[in-house]
């Protein structure tokens, strides 16, 4: 019988790859995906927080060209 090599596991009649320590996956792109969909729904429906009637202007007189008597 042939010795193992290194890094390596016989199981019955074949070689297997020993698994190695696991490494830290990043988000796959349906989970990236996934959580831009959920921060832009939450953007429509809550609007981060923004208070739309404390950010307007307040509304400024037009110069009318019409005389001040109303005549």
């Amino acid at each position: 019988m042939p010795k193992v090599p290194e890094g390596y596991v016989r199981v019955r009649a074949h070689l297997r790859r020993k698994p190695g320590p696991k490494s830290a996956k990043g988000l796959s792109v349906w989970a990236v995906a996934g959580l831009c969909a959920v921060v832009w729904l939450w953007g429509q429906v809550f609007g981060f927080g923004d208070d739309s009637t404390a950010q307007r202007p307040a509304p400024k007189p037009a110069a009318s060209t019409a005389p001040a008597g109303g005549e």
